[in-house]
């Protein structure tokens, strides 16, 4: 075969093989929208077929890491959930999430949680880090976890991340409720063994095929960083968490500073 045939047959074979992946992405993500589109009625259906395909969403594409783990409710241990991350590095010393309760096409969306590293949070002012929890004992227990990523470049993640701190808020009780009443609530994470419900951490291992035994025996050797005051405020015994009050309405000539 001659070099100019030889090229030529290197680029249709890459050109097939690019056809076939865009084809196996749009495949799924027609299977994927039609999976979360059962519920609405047939002119919504087509529309989001449609804009699944054609619409770039750029802060979703973004989202690189996935996390799975667990917060409670911060006024109430015995309340927790499972909670899967999506993530991405927005900044040096600050990721942001978007948190469902479980990593599928038709997952409720839960929350949110921004993640600082420990010169930020040493920054903030002493009310605001009572609404932050740290991340030690999430990364060193092996609750947390990168479900699916290489233990080597896993490992490396971990070892910064075990030093950040974050702060969470749910939107949907889902725990409680088939639908997202109620108001934002404050949650945090744990931070010593025996806080965590074992059948919560069971059932996430056997349903993801994880071992959290095995992940916190793999992170033995990431030091244990010093906690900084003003995280994890609900080991003080009292905390915050948020409320609903009136306020009086300001009217566009009301003059507002805040």
């Amino acid at each position: 075969m001659g070099q100019n045939n030889y090229l030529k047959s290197i680029g249709v074979g890459i050109a097939a093989g690019a056809a076939t992946a865009a084809s196996i992405i749009a495949g799924r993500k027609v299977l994927n929208t039609a999976k979360i589109s059962q519920g609405h009625p047939l002119k919504h259906r087509v529309l989001d077929i449609s804009s699944n395909l054609l619409q770039p969403k750029y802060p979703l594409d973004a989202m690189s890491t996935y996390l799975n783990g667990f917060h409670f409710y911060a006024d109430d241990m015995g309340r927790q959930v499972e909670a899967s991350h999506f993530c991405i590095h927005l900044q040096h010393d600050l990721h942001q999430c978007v948190i469902f309760d479980r990593n599928a096409p038709d997952a409720k969306l839960i929350g949110i949680e921004y993640i600082i590293n420990e010169e930020r949070f040493k920054s903030l002012d002493e009310d605001e880090k009572l609404l932050w929890h740290s991340h030690h004992h999430e990364v060193k227990s092996g609750t947390l976890q990168a479900p699916g990523v290489p233990e080597l470049a896993e490992h490396a993640y971990f070892e910064d991340l075990v030093t950040t701190y974050g702060k969470t808020f749910h939107t949907w009780q889902y725990d409680r409720h088939d639908f997202p009443y109620g108001i934002p609530q404050l949650m945090m994470g744990f931070t010593a063994d025996g806080q965590a419900h074992d059948h919560l951490v069971e059932a996430r291992d056997r349903r993801l095929g994880l071992s959290t035994d095995k992940k916190r025996a793999s992170r033995a050797d990431i030091p244990t960083p010093l906690v900084q005051p003003g995280a994890n405020s609900w080991e003080s015994g009292q905390t915050l968490q948020t409320d609903l009050q009136y306020m009086e309405m300001r009217d566009s000539t009301t003059s507002y500073e805040g």
